[in-house]
C-alpha cells in the first residue's frame, strides 16, 4: 500500500475509544500523543473511554446497573472541572465506568449531541498489537470498532505493536503519525459498505515510517497450551501486579515467567482461585509457523498491517437446506 507523504487535511470528525482507559504510564500510554496526532493533522476529535482498564473484554456490555460519564482534562488529570477549565484547555474527554462498546454507543449517541456528526470511530490505540484471532476475539479495541460498525458508522481499530517497555516518546510519535496516515487513507480511499471495519497494527519501533504499509488477512490460530488460566494460591488480586506480568511477557515475545509450584489446599473441596495467564508463546509461534501472508507476520517484520474484517460472524460456505436426523 503506497501512501502519499502529504495527504490533503480534511476536518473529520472523529470519535476515539480505547480499551486501556485514561493515559497511563503503566497501562495506556499512547493516548494522549495520539489524539494529539490526530488533531495536529487537521481532525476534530471527540475522545470517550473507559475510565479504567478494560482489556481482553472483546464487545460486552455490563447490563443491571446504571453507566456513568464523567468529564476529564488530559493535560491536568482534572476530573468535573468547571467550565474555566474548557476556556483555558478546550472540550474535555469523557470517562464512562463500563466497557469499550458502551463507549463507542454513547458517544455516538448521547455525549456528544452538542458537536459535529461524527464522520469516523477510532478505537486505540491499544497497547500492544491486536494480530491474530487469539488476540482480536478478545480485544476491547476490537470491540468497541465492531460496535461502532454495526450501530452504522465507519469504524477503524487501531493497535500499537510494541517490542520494548521503553515507550520512548519520539518512537511513539512515529507510530502515531504512521497510524494517522493509514487512517486518513482509509477513510478517504476504501470502501465503507455495511459493517465493514479496518483493523491496523502498527510497530512501535524507529523508522516505522519507512517501512511497508501492506494488506494481510488475519492469522486463524489457537492457544496450544490448552489454558489461559494457572491455579493460584488463596490471596488477594493484585491487578496493577498482574498488568506488568502480561506487559513484561508481550515484550519478551511471550515467554511467560517461571512459576512455582502452586500448593492446593488438602481440603479437596476447599474454594480454588485461578488467576489469568495468558501464554502468549502460543501466539508468536504460530505467527513463524505461518509464514509470510498474515496480519502477525507482517508486525514482526516492523511493517504496519492493514486487515478488512466484516462485523459478523462469517459461516462456512456449503451449508445449505434441511438437516435429517
Amino acid at each position: 500500500m503506497l501512501l502519499k507523504s502529504n495527504l490533503p487535511a480534511k476536518a473529520n470528525y472523529l470519535q476515539v475509544t480505547n480499551d486501556d482507559g485514561p493515559p497511563s504510564n503503566e497501562s495506556s500510554p499512547y493516548i494522549l500523543a495520539f489524539v494529539r496526532t490526530l488533531e495536529e493533522a487537521g481532525h476534530e476529535v471527540s475522545v470517550i473511554l473507559p475510565s479504567e482498564q478494560r482489556s481482553w473484554i472483546g464487545k460486552a456490555h455490563i447490563i443491571g446497573k446504571d453507566v456513568q460519564a464523567t468529564y476529564y482534562w488530559p493535560e491536568t488529570e482534572e476530573h468535573g472541572s468547571p467550565k474555566s477549565q474548557e476556556a483555558k484547555q478546550g472540550k474535555p474527554w469523557v470517562l464512562v465506568n463500563s466497557t469499550p462498546a458502551t463507549c463507542s454507543q454513547l458517544g455516538l449517541a448521547h455525549c456528544f449531541k452538542d458537536r459535529n456528526p461524527i464522520d469516523l470511530v477510532v478505537s486505540g490505540p491499544n497497547y500492544g498489537r491486536n494480530t491474530t484471532a487469539i488476540f482480536a476475539l478478545s480485544s476491547g479495541t476490537l470491540g468497541a470498532a465492531l460496535e461502532a460498525a454495526v450501530c452504522g458508522a465507519k469504524a477503524i481499530a487501531i493497535s500499537f505493536a510494541f517490542f520494548d517497555r521503553l515507550n520512548d516518546p519520539k518512537i511513539v510519535a512515529q507510530s502515531c503519525r504512521q497510524g494517522v496516515r493509514v487512517i486518513d487513507y482509509l477513510a478517504k480511499n476504501e470502501q465503507w459498505d455495511a459493517g465493514r471495519v479496518y483493523t491496523i497494527n502498527v510497530p512501535v519501533k524507529d523508522g516505522v515510517e519507512k517501512q511497508p504499509i501492506v494488506w494481510t488477512e488475519m492469522l486463524q490460530n489457537q492457544w496450544s497450551s490448552s489454558s489461559c488460566f494457572d491455579e493460584a494460591p488463596n490471596g488477594v488480586d493484585d491487578a496493577d501486579t498482574e498488568e506488568t506480568k502480561l506487559r513484561k511477557q508481550e515484550s519478551r515475545g511471550g515467554e511467560a515467567p517461571k512459576q512455582g509450584q502452586n500448593e492446593v489446599e488438602d481440603n479437596k473441596w476447599a474454594p480454588r482461585h485461578y488467576r489469568w495467564a495468558p501464554k502468549f508463546k502460543d501466539v508468536y509461534e504460530s505467527v513463524e509457523k505461518a509464514g509470510p501472508g498474515n496480519d502477525g507476520w507482517a508486525v514482526q517484520q516492523g511493517q504496519t498491517s492493514v486487515t478488512a474484517l466484516k462485523a459478523n460472524f462469517a459461516h462456512i460456505p456449503g451449508f445449505k437446506g434441511e438437516i435429517k436426523l
